[in-house]
């Protein structure tokens, strides 16, 4: 089965809700409310997967097996 396809679906997807969290924290700052300071916390585990996803696509072509000559 091929993940690559899965994961930088999965990926797209939760940079789009780690972006409406940011973008919904600056909101409230802008409208003068002052959110708990718990909201700041919510970034956090979006942008943990972030990394996790961004590395393995960042590093899959490296350890991918490539085809062709070997050394003998």
């Amino acid at each position: 089965m091929n993940w690559s396809p899965w994961i930088r679906q999965f990926h797209r997807w939760v940079s789009i809700l780690f972006t409406a969290i940011v973008i919904a924290i600056f909101a409230m700052l802008g409208a003068g409310q002052q959110p708990a300071e718990w909201v700041y916390y919510l970034p956090l585990p979006p942008l943990f997967l972030l990394m996790v996803s961004g590395l393995y696509m960042f590093f899959r072509p490296y350890f991918r097996k490539r085809g062709g000559a070997t050394i003998t």
